[in-house]
Formats: structure tokens, C-alpha cells, sequence
């Protein structure tokens, strides 16, 4: 009788080993720059001038093909106005994009301020809504960017540099922050009015 033919054995392939940390931040640092780039609608060779680096150094950042240094990721960041941090943080998978704004971060019920808006590190925009006592006048803090302040309920006497404006419920006022402003609420109750921030660019 003729020996029993025996299958060879099939080896196991081994599970591909997940990729380590770093190399998830890593992958996360080109589509970063792209989306800011395109975001502030600058092309390659408009941010490649203002980061005082090459274009074809910023093209193989964006497309992953090159591992930037620390100094041309300061440049590039710098030029996107962004801190360095935002290109290495909140690099792992389903990282929210979005930021909820719930609980504690419900408007006064009183006179303060209650920020509604995501980290500074991640948004450039910052949001908060205010409720201010009547005769209470808010100096706003001069530095290059604006502010949008849209008023909810009650009226603002507003000044921007020589500038007064009278702004009432369900009206906004969008100035520059670099000059003198500053606001208070008219009437007898509380005002409560949103303002939304974005800093930098040229005053």
C-alpha cells in the first residue's frame, strides 16, 4: 500500500504590528499643513515664501515625503500662525472634530463670562458669551485681530477708537481690535451679548 501523501504545512502569516505613536503624529503632520495652507488660501510657493523655506520642501511636507525638521516646522508654523503644538496634538485615530460645548460651559446666569468655544491651540476663532450689569463698562484688550460682538439681549453703548456706536438686540458689531474699544450695557437690567475673537493678521 503507498504511503499516504501528507499536505505540507501552511505557516501562519503574522498580524502586521500596529504602527507605533509617533508614527501616527507623524502621518498627521502633511494633511495638517495642507488643510491650514488651503484654510488661509495661500498656495505652496506663497507659504514656502513666508516660511522662508522651499516650495518643494513644503510640497514633500504636505504629501509626507519628507520628515520636516524642528526649525522648518517652526518656520511653517509660524507662517500659518499656529503654535508648533497644533501639528502634534490630537494626532490619534477618531479624535473628535469637534468641540461640544455643554455643562459648565452653559451661559451665566449672571453677571461674567462663560467661554464657549474650543482650545486656543486648535481653533483660531475664540467665542464667549457675556452678561454685563447695567452702567458696567468692559475695556477690550488692544492686540492685532478683530472681534465680531453680537448683542442677545439689552443694548451696548460702543466705542471703537473716536468711533460710538449703539448696538441693540439681535444687532453685531465687527471691529478690529488693534485700536481702543471698550462697551457698556444701557438700560436697567443685565445685557447679554457674544463676542467672537480671532487674533493676529496685520492691524
Amino acid at each position: 500500500m503507498p504511503p499516504r501523501a501528507v499536505p505540507p504545512v501552511q505557516s501562519e502569516e503574522a498580524a502586521p504590528a500596529a504602527a507605533p505613536s509617533w508614527a501616527r503624529v507623524v502621518e498627521a503632520i502633511g494633511p495638517k499643513v495642507r488643510a491650514l495652507r488651503q484654510e488661509r488660501g495661500m498656495t505652496l510657493q506663497q507659504l514656502a515664501h513666508a516660511a522662508d523655506v522651499s516650495a518643494a520642501a513644503v510640497h514633500k511636507v504636505e504629501r509626507g515625503d519628507m520628515v520636516p525638521t524642528v526649525t522648518t516646522m517652526l518656520k511653517i508654523a509660524s507662517a500659518l500662525d499656529v503654535p508648533v503644538r497644533h501639528f502634534v496634538e490630537n494626532a490619534e485615530p477618531g479624535a473628535p472634530l469637534a468641540v461640544h460645548a455643554h455643562g459648565a460651559q452653559r451661559p451665566p446666569r449672571t453677571a461674567g463670562s462663560t467661554a464657549i468655544s474650543g482650545p486656543a491651540e486648535r481653533f483660531r476663532a475664540g467665542a464667549t458669551i457675556h452678561r454685563l450689569a447695567a452702567g458696567t463698562q468692559r475695556k477690550g484688550r488692544r492686540r492685532a485681530g478683530e472681534v465680531l460682538l453680537v448683542v442677545l439681549d439689552g443694548t451696548l453703548d460702543v466705542t471703537v477708537a473716536d468711533e460710538r456706536y449703539e448696538v441693540a438686540e439681535g444687532e453685531s458689531l465687527h471691529f478690529p481690535t488693534h485700536v481702543p474699544h471698550a462697551w457698556s450695557a444701557l438700560g436697567s437690567g443685565l445685557a447679554q451679548y457674544l463676542t467672537v475673537t480671532v487674533e493676529g493678521g496685520e492691524p
